[in-house]
């Protein structure tokens, strides 16, 4: 089940600084993303309009299947992996090299988004 929306816009530079924490953290990481729970992009890496899209589409396939909002997903292929997570009104997503170490990615997503949601990112 998703958090509730955040109630604040993060501040200029926040979220960018999540971002950087996951990329930080992620040594297999291939790009990523942070959005509110609305699907506005806060900080990406490449186009904003292709993680909004694609974030929402990953996110209705999950949402569909549960039959409810779910609060993570993790897809795994050939080519790589595609993690999101749903945490204090934000979203997480992060691709990945194939084999990525997923419960620690995860908990590293969660914990971004945390301290986004808390002021404490920057």
């Amino acid at each position: 089940m998703p958090d509730a929306a955040a109630t604040e816009v993060p501040a200029a530079g926040s979220a960018e600084a999540a971002l950087a924490f996951v990329a930080e953290m992620s040594p297999d990481l291939r790009g990523a993303a942070i959005l509110a729970a609305d699907g506005a992009v806060l900080a990406a890496d490449g186009e904003p309009e292709a993680w909004r899209d694609d974030v929402a589409a990953l996110l209705a396939a999950a949402d569909g299947a549960e039959g409810r909002p779910v609060d993570q997903v993790h897809v795994a292929g050939e080519a790589g992996e595609v993690f999101a997570v749903r945490e204090a009104g934000y979203v997480a997503v992060a691709v990945t090299d194939r084999f990525a170490l997923a419960s620690l990615l995860l908990f590293d997503m969660r914990s971004a988004l945390r301290l986004l949601a808390q002021g404490k990112a920057g």
